[in-house]
């Protein structure tokens, strides 16, 4: 004979975690079902719980380092577009770097708010393309650069 369902584990997700007043909470390796949950994650402290806080401080700081660095590509790009009109490329990199800053901005919270919610839910770590992005963005701009200086020499 079957024991009946338990109704606190019904209510619970995959992985035993409960989301306060609502469904299950979905598993941080879930695919999100919508455009808008891929770009911009449901804030994840409302799932789980409370993780020690010098996690959530670190998962923080990473966070902010991520942004301070796309401030920085924003007045390298927009430097080289206002200060760099001399040299052919200027606006080519200028938007390239504008266009790197947009793209770390946007991927560092994704990164945070997946970070979190794996935390408050005992999960491992998601892992993120955005150090890869960053590695490959700057060999593009450090290619670009170099041509640009080789073309105005000649």
């Amino acid at each position: 004979m079957e024991a009946p369902p338990d109704p606190d584990r019904a209510a619970a997700g995959p992985d035993g975690a409960r989301a306060p007043d609502g469904p299950p909470a979905r598993r941080s390796t879930d695919r999100p079902s919508g455009v808008r949950e891929r770009l911009f994650p449901e804030d994840p402290r409302r799932v789980g719980d409370e993780p020690d806080y010098r996690f959530t401080l670190a998962n923080e700081r990473t966070f902010l380092a991520w942004i301070r660095t796309a401030l920085a590509l924003a007045a390298g790009g927009l430097g080289s577009i206002s200060l760099l009109e001399d040299y052919g490329g200027s606006q080519v990199l200028g938007i390239g770097l504008l266009a790197l800053s947009f793209l770390t901005a946007a991927s560092a919270y994704r990164r945070w708010a997946h970070s979190e919610r794996s935390m408050r839910l005992g999960m491992p770590l998601p892992s993120s393309r955005l150090p890869m992005m960053m590695a490959v963005g700057t060999a593009v701009v450090a290619v670009v650069a170099a041509v640009m200086l080789i073309v105005d020499r000649t």
